[in-house]
């Protein structure tokens, strides 16, 4: 069972991995300016494509022993860290309203993984 927890926390850090590179890849004057397909043809956003598939394959491992009704919500973890890596790398903002819904976000991840 565990090797599909591992196949979970993979899918999880890979998909945020996929997220950054994505955001990256919308990012910078370049990006504001070009069209969506020059978009779709940046390095960054397609290694980060390449991120989410390889994610979706590892979340498809996990779903053999996980129940998806407990899987699923745990992904919810990484809108936890990419609030963060947003705010340190991207600039965005990180309120106090933003700050209480990620520990509402962790409370229920942490309750729900404990469940399973």
């Amino acid at each position: 069972m565990t090797m599909y927890w591992l196949a979970l926390g993979a899918a999880i850090c890979t998909s945020l991995l996929g997220q950054v590179l994505l955001k990256s890849g919308a990012s910078g004057s370049v990006a504001a300016e070009a069209g969506f397909i020059d978009q779709l043809f940046r390095i960054p956003t397609m290694v980060g494509l390449v991120f989410y598939g390889g994610a979706a394959l590892l979340y498809i491992i996990a779903l053999r022993k996980i129940p998806m009704s407990v899987a699923l919500p745990c992904t919810a973890a990484s809108y936890v860290v990419i609030a963060v890596i947003g705010w340190a790398a991207f600039g965005e903002s990180l309120g106090v309203q933003k700050i209480g819904a990620i520990a509402l976000i962790s409370a229920g991840v942490a309750w729900l993984a404990t469940t399973a």
